[in-house]
């Protein structure tokens, strides 16, 4: 171990709680347009799009795109799933929403792991 300088993790689902997260903030949404809708099943469904979406970057089928563009672009693919549209939803809404990824938490035992880990060489994430 004392030869290791970094650790190095991902985001989504090793650091953040990102099912919990965006069912909750889906949850008040669901209660405006889709109020039958599973949140948790509304958070998979969306989840559940990442990977197709990154394929399609990283086999360059696609150019580089910001991942809050292909969690909008996903996000909209999934409302006819739960009854729903991007025409039926108001634009801010939907900005709203997206931007869930931003604020997700992280699981209870991250930061106080992380600091402790901090102490001894360079913690970082990536997405």
């Amino acid at each position: 171990m004392e030869n290791i300088q970094a650790l190095v993790f991902d985001v989504f689902g090793t650091v953040v709680d990102w099912r919990t997260g965006i069912a909750r903030e889906a949850a008040a949404f669901l209660a405006r347009h889709a109020p039958a809708a599973d949140p948790h099943a509304f958070a998979d469904a969306w989840r559940q799009r990442y990977s197709p979406s990154m394929e399609e970057i990283r086999s360059g089928r696609r150019p580089f795109t910001r991942l809050d563009v292909l969690h909008r672009e996903n996000l909209e693919s999934i409302l006819p799933l739960f009854g729903m549209t991007a025409a039926s939803v108001p634009a801010a809404e939907l900005d709203a929403l997206n931007l869930a990824w931003h604020r997700l938490d992280p699981w209870p035992d991250v930061v106080p792991g992380l600091e402790r880990l901090k102490q001894r060489c360079l913690t970082v994430t990536f997405a």
